[in-house]
């Protein structure tokens, strides 16, 4: 599969998004990390490679923070 990456214009000022299209995390940018996506103004030049980290759905998110937070469904 493949990074995605979608240039578009605030003002005039350009950025890029960066996805992956096999709906796993991409890894770098600045802060170096993990993400979903990342939207970074295209002069920085910043480039992400895919992991195969899944991107957790809502559901599960969702999952996660009832049990930390103790709420019962």
């Amino acid at each position: 599969m493949a990074i995605i990456t979608e240039n578009f214009y605030i003002g005039e000022k350009q950025f890029t998004k960066t996805y992956s299209d096999k709906f796993v995390l991409i890894h770098g940018g600045e802060p170096e990390g993990d993400y979903a996506e990342a939207t970074d103004p295209t002069e920085l030049g910043r480039t992400y490679t895919e992991t195969d980290i899944p991107i957790e759905s809502d559901s599960e998110a969702e999952e996660i923070v009832n049990i930390l937070t103790g709420v019962s469904e």
